[in-house]
């Protein structure tokens, strides 16, 4: 297993400079990353900085509250895939989840997803803030983003008041099956965080420590 090509090389701090982002990058290109996860408007940035590179370009939508409109939320995912990402980490609508309104959460998603994969082999990660969720809701946010056409489940943004846990991971693994992705985000800071994760059932890391990550795992000798 190499740690690196499973973690996604994050930062979507609102005060992120422009230095800071190609810092980044050039971090990413060293390790070997699965791709930045940057905000929309350092798309084109990193698509430059990476394009000869195996490193994907990933930006959110509808981040990091999930509440624009399903208009907005595509829009946003199309401009994003245009500039060079390849994908998209986007936020469910929590609101409308949590009311019950599940034909729109899984019509947002869809609209999103078809509209993106209309350009080609875009990745789309589905975000539950899960520390907002209760069990049932986690289980429900799962199944409709499977049935939309997402490729993944994600966690958290980051941004909530709780981030991944091993707890929740488990939960979504054992919703999607063992041929959809399930991304753990939020609060990852060290190779034994992100080995507990891996073993509850991620197969992609959400990090801004990404770096430190995998220097922990090559100290251990095995990388």
């Amino acid at each position: 297993m190499n740690i690196a090509k499973m973690i996604d090389h994050t930062l979507l701090k609102p005060n992120a400079t422009k230095e800071e982002i190609k810092k980044v990058c050039e971090e990413a290109r060293e390790y070997g990353f699965a791709s930045v996860c940057i905000n929309p408007c350092f798309v084109d940035l990193a698509y430059e900085m990476l394009k000869d590179t195996d490193v994907k370009v990933c930006t959110v939508v509808g981040f990091p509250l999930g509440a624009n409109t399903i208009e907005t939320k595509v829009v946003e995912a199309v401009e994003a895939v245009k500039k060079g990402a390849t994908e998209i980490d986007m936020v469910l609508n929590i609101s409308m989840l949590k009311s019950g309104e599940y034909d729109y959460v899984k019509k947002e998603i869809g609209e999103v997803v078809k509209a993106v994969k209309s350009h080609g082999d875009i990745v789309v990660k589905v975000i539950l803030e899960t520390c907002y969720l209760s069990d049932e809701e986690k289980i429900k946010a799962c199944e409709i983003s499977k049935e939309a056409g997402a490729d993944f489940v994600k966690t958290s943004t980051g941004f909530g008041p709780g981030g991944a846990t091993v707890e929740d991971v488990k939960l979504m693994r054992k919703v999607v099956g063992e041929n959809f992705g399930v991304k753990a985000s939020g609060g990852i800071r060290s190779y034994e965080d992100a080995k507990a994760m891996i073993e509850a059932g991620a197969n992609r890391i959400g990090a801004s420590a990404g770096v430190k990550i995998v220097e922990e795992w090559k100290k251990q000798g095995l990388g």
